[in-house]
């Protein structure tokens, strides 16, 4: 007999890999309905017990064989709360998964259990006749959920005869009534940045904490902070990850000019304010070093104690060079969607979504400009370019450079789980049997995943009696 740590909705593994990271062993039990999901799980956590089935069909008492249960840990699917859904219909049934919360509640009584969720999930309510949220009643199924979990809610709350038809129970049962007086759970919630404890990317979402054993629920403290809050520059915690460390700067990109299908004029604006913003306006624009893209520096005909001048991208930039033949690549990250314009690659990655690989990155490669610079006008025919490149000069930093190209091109699926957080050995072009995956179903397993940096440090917190207390790096 031991206790268990169990992982409902457990998708790519977000959450079962920050679990282990705190505990030092996987999850014992695994659940998602997703076979793609529960295989990428099996490939990396292969001694977890896994039910590739829907979390209604899987009984918690014959799963947990008479074993007490540690940790639950739930992340129902979001989409129906989220923002990104506007006013368009929504599935009642999606929307209730977070239910199976009490069902593990009432029939198996975890000591602690731990929920992530889009922050709407608080608005939770009932949908009018076009299944549509009714904004009037905003929170109150939201309500009835929590009150059940902890003192309790009258049976002629709407919100109850919802919970009841979700757990197929009678209204009249013996399971209601222990519903209807309330499953004594202690219960504390809210939202958490995924970048202030170590993940590289600014997601923000609403995590909940439920306790049965009358032990103090417990937050974790923020480790990191922007690098020009002063606790990071007096040394009490470190500065955000970003973007920037996830990247591999030797895959190259492609033009963004002279494509056979141009590209469309939407992200041609949102590059072209990105170019604005983080290269010309910005004052310390990110410089990558040569040695991570060797393919496009050139390079000085002299050397400095042997070796090739250049920077490294830790190091202070330095824009100003005595030779015409040194190129900066000056790169950004162009958000798809939202009407982002883009942000600089030392800040963490923002939200990563399910539904496609919103983000691309963006190289700017400059080269030093030592000459006059004459103004052409837009309706005019662009001067000759010559082998100089000498083209589209821009000034940043009163030193003026050649714009010799922008490329683009996509984060690729491991970038995507660098910036969630995800181990680097984190498997994800293979599952188990060792089957290639389409770079389709890798990103689809790395969007919306918990962030493992955060499951950590929650776990850490509140079941420290299991867990190695050294911090993530």
């Amino acid at each position: 007999m031991r206790e268990l740590f169990v992982d409902n909705f457990a998708g790519g593994g977000g959450a079962s890999s920050g679990i282990e990271i705190a505990i030092g062993r996987s999850v014992d039990i695994a659940i998602n309905h997703d076979p793609d999901a529960i295989a990428m799980h099996k490939a990396n956590h292969p001694a977890t017990r896994h039910y590739c089935e829907d979390v209604w069909e899987v009984d918690p008492v014959e799963a947990c064989g008479g074993n007490p249960v540690a940790l639950a840990w739930f992340s129902p699917d979001c989409k129906h709360f989220s923002r990104a859904k506007g006013g368009k219909p929504v599935d009642k049934n999606i929307r209730g998964l977070a239910w199976v919360e009490v069902k593990w509640a009432l029939l198996v009584r975890p000591r602690v259990m731990m929920t992530e969720n889009v922050p709407e999930i608080q608005t939770w309510g009932p949908l009018g006749a076009d299944n549509k949220p009714i904004k009037e009643r905003s929170g109150e199924t939201f309500n009835g959920f929590i009150s059940i979990l902890t003192t309790g809610l009258h049976k002629d709350h709407p919100a109850f005869k919802e919970c009841c038809d979700a757990l197929e129970i009678g209204m009249d049962s013996e399971e209601a009534d222990r519903l209807s007086a309330g499953l004594g759970y202690k219960i504390e919630y809210r939202e958490l940045t995924s970048c202030d404890y170590g993940a590289p990317t600014s997601r923000r979402r609403f995590y909940m904490i439920a306790r049965s054993d009358g032990n103090p629920i417990v937050w974790p403290k923020e480790t990191y902070a922007d690098r020009f809050d002063q606790r990071v520059l007096d040394g009490e915690m470190k500065p955000y990850r970003s973007i920037a460390e996830c990247i591999d700067w030797t895959i190259p990109g492609s033009s963004i000019f002279g494509r056979k299908k141009p590209l469309c004029e939407k992200t041609l604006a949102r590059i072209a304010k990105g170019f604005q913003r983080f290269v010309i306006d910005e004052k310390n624009p990110f410089v990558v070093d040569d040695k991570y893209v060797p393919y496009l520096i050139q390079y000085h005909s002299e050397t400095v104690d042997g070796e090739v001048r250049g920077q490294s991208i830790a190091d202070p930039v330095m824009t100003v060079d005595t030779s015409n033949r040194y190129a900066l690549i000056t790169p950004y990250i162009v958000s798809l969607r939202n009407n982002m314009v883009g942000q600089e690659v030392d800040e963490p990655l923002s939200t990563i979504t399910a539904g496609g690989n919103h983000h691309i990155a963006v190289y700017a490669y400059l080269i030093k400009y030592y000459g006059s610079i004459e103004a052409c006008g837009m309706n005019d025919p662009l001067d000759t370019i010559t082998t100089k490149d000498r083209f589209a000069v821009v000034t940043i930093g009163e030193e003026n450079y050649v714009v010799k190209d922008i490329y683009m091109r996509f984060l690729t699926p491991r970038e995507l789980f660098r910036a969630s957080g995800f181990p680097e050995d984190y498997v994800i072009d293979r599952d188990f049997n060792g089957n290639q995956y389409p770079r389709s179903k890798q990103i689809a397993r790395c969007g919306n995943a918990v962030t493992p940096p955060t499951a950590t440090a929650l776990v850490r917190a509140n079941l420290p009696e299991y867990c190695d207390m050294e911090e993530v790096a």
